[in-house]
């Protein structure tokens, strides 16, 4: 298995259950395990009964595992702050007010979100030499791809923005000292020099979901999440990324023989349609189901959690590198 691991899916499909799960099979397995949530609601501090933070912290009781929870209004707010620094050291004094509404105004439109937390995924990344595997519990579908389209989107982007940047320079310049040639002031410009770090980030970004990350699809019993899955496996694909699986979650038990009534009559049928779901699974998507997992009748957290770590097919090894 890659190092990085992302489990995905439509909302309240049980994503932080399977990934807190898998990072804990990886963690028995004797790797160094961190799981990543960016879940607001930090259920992966309900699941391991231990508040987490922004950085990475131990998993009490649980040897090789760590855990973290990113806030995405925290990091929106930080992403404005640290853009606010950068552009107000490189404008006159003049213009900081009117930088500082331009940015304010750009953190309101679409993507400033997704922006922000790819910045913080990104920071993750390259920071985990200390874990052999990194477990994301990712956000629910359509915000997750919106996210992970970002690096190619923002590479050109970055491209075009330092290629007019550097015309900028050159007719400034020919203005400056008439049609001389223009001194070598790109050589060192602050903001060509930060496009081009931000470039590289992404590009880091797109070839670490490309070349060392596998995507897992978590998917509820059901015709809405099967649709979801379908469009979401069928947009990784087309994004370069390679999904692993399936995980179908929230399976409903089938009924004792013997029992009767109206609730076991209720249970049948509800099992004989998760099992006509669960064959279309797997006839008509490309992709192996990787574990099916019963609905608990209470959290799934310590003794259940072990449970359904056992019941994930999903490879807890490390890749040997090339």
């Amino acid at each position: 298995m890659r190092k990085f691991v992302f489990f995905g899916g439509k909302g309240g499909v049980g994503k932080t259950t399977v990934s807190s799960a898998y990072a804990l099979k990886c963690a028995r397995a004797g790797l160094e395990t961190l799981v990543v949530s960016t879940d607001p609601a930090h259920s992966t501090s309900d699941v391991f009964d231990q508040q987490f933070g922004n950085d990475p912290q131990a998993v009490e009781g649980v040897e090789n595992l760590s855990a973290m929870e990113i806030d995405p209004e925290d990091e929106v707010e930080r992403h404005l702050m640290e853009t606010k620094r950068a552009m107000s050291s490189q404008v006159s004094p003049a213009m900081v007010n009117e930088i500082d509404r331009q940015i304010e105004m750009a953190h309101q439109t679409p993507g400033a979100y997704e922006s922000a937390l790819m910045d913080r995924f990104i920071e993750v990344m390259q920071s985990s030499e200390a874990f052999d595997r990194v477990v994301f519990d990712t956000s629910p579908t359509g915000g997750t791809l919106r996210l992970l389209s970002l690096p190619d989107l923002l590479e050109g982007w970055i491209d075009r923005l330092a290629h007019k940047r550097e015309k900028s320079i050159d007719l400034y310049e020919k203005a400056a000292i008439g049609n001389n040639e223009p001194r070598r002031v790109m050589d060192g410009d602050p903001i060509l020099a930060r496009l081009q770090t931000r470039k590289e980030r992404f590009e880091f970004a797109g070839e670490t979901l490309r070349e060392a990350s596998t995507f897992f699809l978590v998917v509820n019993p059901d015709e809405l999440s099967l649709r979801e899955t379908r469009r979401a496996a069928d947009d990784l694909e087309s994004y370069g990324l390679t999904v692993g699986g399936l995980a179908v979650n929230r399976l409903t038990p089938e009924p004792e023989a013997h029992e009767e009534g109206r609730g076991a009559r209720f249970l049948r049928d509800r099992v004989a349609t998760e099992r006509e779901r669960l064959r279309e699974l797997r006839e008509s998507f490309d992709y192996p189901v990787v574990a099916e997992i019963a609905t608990r009748v209470s959290e799934v957290k310590g003794d259940f959690l072990e449970e359904v770590a056992a019941e994930l097919d999903i490879d807890a090894a490390a890749e040997r590198p090339a």
